[in-house]
């Protein structure tokens, strides 16, 4: 049988929406004596990130017969998320449903040494012609000099604001004094 919800307009049925709502499978957790034990003094002892001890109280509740949703309820959790956590724990293990794995991020655009290079180039005097260092100017100094292959202004104003330099205030820039 249909589960339906009837939307009425004038006291006639406007709509019928068909609720087609399939649960889940039922997520089965089956903690061995050690793994139970190991969870048990994680919760007790308390050191860990919250996360991992948000993660150990999952995989205990489960381990009792829990549903995905009770759990997600208790622990202010989607159950998709509690989920998720059973299904590392299956594929992966223990260890794996508890701690997340290292994200690799976003690479660096400059080297150490490059940017080295840059803040240097910036302590120095400007070009000729020019009064001093703009953002734009450092970037395009930097790519003509051939310290990087291409660099944007971006780039370079997170250098500088790394370094606590302001190359356009002459009173902010440590320079040797010509002879």
């Amino acid at each position: 049988m249909d589960r339906y919800i009837e939307r009425y307009w004038c006291g006639e049925v406007f709509s019928r929406i068909v609720l087609d709502m399939r649960p889940y499978h039922r997520v089965h957790v089956a903690l061995s004596k050690r793994e139970q034990q190991r969870l048990g003094e994680m919760l007790r002892k308390g050191r860990e990130s919250a996360r991992v001890l948000r993660r150990a109280l999952v995989l205990q509740q489960l381990n009792l017969g829990q549903t995905a949703a009770e759990v997600g309820l208790s622990l202010s959790l989607s159950s998709k998320a509690v989920r998720a956590i059973a299904v590392r724990f299956e594929q992966e293990g223990l260890e794996a449903a508890l701690v997340e794995k290292p994200r690799p991020g976003k690479q660096r655009l400059l080297e150490p040494g490059q940017s080295q290079q840059i803040v240097a180039m910036v302590c120095g005097p400007p070009p000729l012609g020019q009064a001093r260092w703009s953002v734009r100017l450092i970037a395009a100094e930097a790519v003509q000099r051939q310290l990087v292959p291409r660099v944007g202004r971006e780039t370079i104003r997170v250098l500088l604001e790394g370094h606590d330099l302001k190359p356009w205030r002459e009173k902010n820039v440590v320079r040797r004094e010509a002879r």
